[in-house]
C-alpha cells in the first residue's frame, strides 16, 4: 500500500497524544492495584497490540490471552508467534471444544453464520464465549482495546468499569484506550515499532474470524466490515455486551432470531478448515 493511502487510512495523532499515553499507563496501573489478578483479552488487532505494549511499559503483572476460534485468518494466527518473540512473553491460547464446534457445523453447515443472526451468535458462543469463560476463570478484571470511536455501541466505554455489586461473579473491565483515536493507535504503533496484523494494510481496521470480516472503504465506520450482511446497527459477538458497567461477559443480546435479519444478497466466503483442538488452555509455542 502506498504511503499516501496509509496516511489517508490512519490519520494523525491527537494534539494531546503524549498525555493520552501517560493516562493509559495510569489506567492499567490503577486497574492492577484494584483488581489483580487480571488478564488482557487480545484479538491481535491494532488496538490490542498497543495495549500489550503498554502493559509491558506499565510494569503491571498481567497475563495475555487469545481466543483461537479455528476460523482466524492465517495472518492473525501467525501474529501470536511474532508477539511472543517481540516481547519475550507467553501468550495463552484458548480454543473451542472441537466436538461441539464440529457438531454445530454438521447440523447447520459451514455457512451457518450467514443464515440468521441466531446461528451466527451461536457460532460466536461456541468459538468465543465459552473459551472466554475459561480464559477469565480466577481473574478479577480483564483488559481490552475498546475505544469510544470504534462504534456507536462503544461510545460510552469508560476507562475502568467496576463490576456490578449485585453480581458476585462479575469482573471489572479496563479500557486504557477508551479516548484514543485511530490516528493515535497508528502513531503509537509506528513510533514504537509495535508488530501488527498485515491485514490492516489492506483496509481491515477490525479483524475477527475470516468468514465474518471484510475490508472497508473510506467513510465506513471501523466495524462495518464485521458481519456486514446483518442489518442491525450494533454488531457484537457477545464478548463486550454487558449490562451497565458489569465487567462479566454476558450472553448474546436479544435480537430477532430470523433469517429476515440477514441481507438476501450475501455470498459466503471461503473458510479456513476448523483446527482440531483441545478446549483447554494452551501456551503458544
Amino acid at each position: 500500500m502506498s504511503d499516501a493511502l496509509l496516511a489517508l487510512q490512519r490519520g494523525r495523532p491527537s494534539a494531546d497524544f503524549d498525555a493520552k499515553v501517560a493516562h493509559s499507563i495510569a489506567v492499567l496501573q490503577e486497574a492492577a492495584r484494584q483488581y489483580s489478578p487480571l488478564t488482557q483479552a487480545s484479538s491481535l488487532g491494532a488496538e490490542d497490540m498497543v495495549v500489550t505494549d503498554l502493559i509491558q511499559r506499565s510494569g503491571i503483572d498481567s497475563a495475555v490471552f487469545v481466543l483461537d476460534t479455528g476460523k482466524l485468518h492465517e495472518e492473525t494466527v501467525a501474529l501470536i508467534g511474532r508477539l511472543q518473540a517481540h516481547y519475550g512473553r507467553e501468550v495463552e491460547v484458548y480454543r473451542p471444544d472441537a466436538a461441539t464446534a464440529e457438531a454445530f457445523v454438521a447440523a447447520n453447515g459451514e455457512d451457518a453464520m450467514y443464515k440468521s443472526i441466531a446461528l451466527r451468535k451461536q457460532c460466536c458462543d461456541i468459538r468465543k464465549m465459552v473459551p472466554l469463560e475459561a480464559a477469565l476463570a480466577g481473574k478479577r478484571a480483564w483488559i481490552t482495546g475498546l475505544r469510544r470511536e470504534q462504534s456507536q455501541a462503544r461510545a460510552e466505554v469508560h476507562d475502568i468499569e467496576a463490576p456490578a455489586s449485585d453480581k458476585p461473579d462479575a469482573r471489572a473491565k479496563a479500557n486504557p484506550l477508551a479516548a484514543w483515536t485511530w490516528g493515535d493507535v497508528w502513531h503509537y504503533i509506528t513510533t514504537n515499532g509495535v508488530p501488527y496484523n498485515p491485514l490492516h494494510d489492506q483496509f481491515f481496521p477490525s479483524i475477527g474470524c475470516a468468514p465474518c470480516t471484510r475490508a472497508v472503504t473510506l467513510g465506513e465506520d471501523f466495524r462495518s466490515g464485521r458481519w456486514w450482511w446483518e442489518n442491525e446497527s450494533a454488531k457484537e459477538c457477545g464478548l463486550h455486551v454487558a449490562e451497565g458497567h458489569d465487567g462479566a461477559p454476558s450472553g448474546t443480546s436479544q435480537d430477532d432470531p430470523t433469517s429476515a435479519d440477514v441481507s438476501p444478497d450475501v455470498s459466503p466466503l471461503n473458510f479456513f478448515p476448523t483446527r482440531s483442538s483441545s478446549p483447554q488452555k494452551e501456551t503458544a509455542a
